[in-house]
């Protein structure tokens, strides 16, 4: 039977239902407890209303045994004809695997100790029209599972779990930086000067205001203005969008972690990042080593560390004080960014760090020492002013995390702007942010930032191949007619 005559079936028994004027979408749910409140706190004999949806009916005679499922846990239902009587009788032929119902009656255990609701009334609360898939074993295509995660989740218990993980990671990241004093901060979303990091912003218009605004990229600019407003320790957890290329690593729409501390630097948000993720790691996993994609990871601090310099001169013979043209022929002459006329600063980023992500180790390396020209934010070493006070952060091979320590000498930063912005071509043109600096020149204390992405950070702790297996509705082309499900 294909899936229209399965959904015409669904729809005759509604419309059957309708007729006898028994209410399918009621306003009022009775009131209940939680499975696995029930479950938890077993009594037997103890009378209980239950709400779930039927993930499994089997009819034996005049018995059914029916698998009842909510967000903590599945229990059986006993359900005798002679008990629920003849209306409720009628009121089971027109049930489907899937619908929601109500129930109501008495906890009890079978010979085989399974937890049971013998049924004494139960009602139908939402009609399922169409059927769950692959009998209940969860989607097997990659697509249809981004596409439909609210079937993935309900048929797949490991997928469930991935996002129940994910969920405690944000919240134990929350109370490890408030326990030391951080506060949690909320700042724009729409910016008016795309800043704060490298990357292709998205563009939008707002009516009222006749004005461009763009999508953040990065949160970065207003949270170091609250540290100028004397707020030592902010952090947010936020959405950011880039409207660039999509991988198993990227999405254009993420979160990222965001921290900033004053009267630190690089150093202090090594020692932040390792104790972080440690903490983390204990806290999900119970231990500090972990299995990525076939590799096992030590966490064990103090973690290695590793020259960007070094490690760039040696891969592709690039020198810190070479421009963005001779790093562009460098790469090229290793098979490198063979279709580019020119790079940019986030370009450039991008294919150095690809290029060496393959040569890192599984275990956490930090990369030092970056070029101050690819750090527009960033301090620069005192003994060293063409490499830059920052840090990244890899794991698995993959990037987690990014750190500096901030510049803010407010003349360095707008020299660093207005250099930035020069020979950006006419769709890439950017302004100054004269709001940042102007909030630079009331001073800023000297502060360590840092940005974790955390879809990546759960990728790792979950063991996921790809940033989609992690990002409950990651964007997707539209379907085409023929493509739908």
């Amino acid at each position: 039977m294909d899936i229209n005559e399965i959904v015409q079936q669904r729809i005759t028994k509604l419309e059957a239902l309708g007729a006898k004027n028994v209410p399918i979408y009621p306003a009022g749910v009775p009131l209940h407890t939680a499975i696995g409140e029930a479950l938890s706190s077993f009594e037997e004999g103890k009378k209980v209303t239950l709400c779930g949806r039927v993930m499994a009916n089997r009819g034996h005679g005049k018995v059914n045994f029916m698998d009842l499922r909510d967000s903590t846990g599945k229990i059986q239902l006993y359900v005798k004809r002679d008990i629920i009587g003849l209306e409720k009788t009628a009121l089971l032929e027109h049930l489907d695997i899937a619908d929601i119902i109500s129930a109501s009656g008495e906890l009890f255990k079978t010979h085989t100790g399974e937890f049971t609701l013998k049924v004494e009334d139960f009602s139908i609360l939402s009609k399922a029209l169409r059927p769950l898939p692959e009998k209940w074993h969860g989607l097997k295509d990659v697509e249809i599972r981004y596409r439909q995660r609210y079937l993935d989740l309900l048929t797949n218990e490991e997928v469930k779990k991935v996002f129940l993980l994910r969920a405690k990671i944000i919240s134990d990241i929350r109370s490890f930086l408030d326990e030391r004093g951080f506060l949690e901060v909320e700042t724009p979303m729409m910016h008016d000067i795309a800043g704060g990091a490298a990357g292709r912003p998205f563009k939008t218009f707002h009516n009222e205001y006749s004005m461009d605004l763009f999508l953040r990229i990065a949160p970065e600019l207003y949270l170091k203005r609250l540290l100028v407003a004397g707020l030592d320790r902010v952090y947010e957890i936020n959405r950011s969008f880039r409207n660039e290329g999509v991988s198993t690593r990227h999405n254009p729409e993420f979160t990222m972690l965001e921290v900033y501390q004053a009267y630190t630097d690089c150093e202090g948000m090594i020692s932040l990042t390792q104790d972080l993720i440690c903490h983390i790691a204990k806290e999900v996993l119970g231990k500090e080593e972990l299995s990525f994609q076939g590799k096992t990871i030590d966490l064990k601090t103090p973690w290695s560390r590793q020259s960007f310099a070094a490690l760039v001169k040696d891969k592709f013979g690039i020198d810190p004080q070479d421009d963005p043209a001779q790093m562009l022929n460098k790469l090229q002459a290793k098979g490198y960014a063979l279709d580019k006329n020119r790079l940019s600063r986030s370009q450039i980023n991008k294919i150095v760090e690809d290029g060496l992500e393959q040569d890192l180790q599984a275990n956490p390396v930090f990369i030092t020492d970056y070029f101050t020209s690819l750090c527009p934010l960033a301090k620069v070493k005192q003994d060293n002013p063409l490499i830059s006070e920052r840090f990244e952060l890899y794991v698995g091979g993959m990037e987690i995390a990014n750190a500096y320590s901030e510049l803010n000498d407010p003349l360095e930063q707008r020299r660093r702007f207005e250099e930035e912005i020069k020979d950006l071509p006419g769709e890439e043109k950017k302004t100054v942010d004269e709001d940042y600096l102007l909030a630079l020149e009331h001073g800023m204390p000297p502060a360590g930032g840092l940005g974790i992405g955390i879809d990546r950070l759960v990728m790792l702790l979950a063991d996921q191949p790809s940033i989609r297996d992690v990002i409950l509705f990651p964007l997707l082309r539209p379907q085409q007619p023929e493509e739908e499900i």
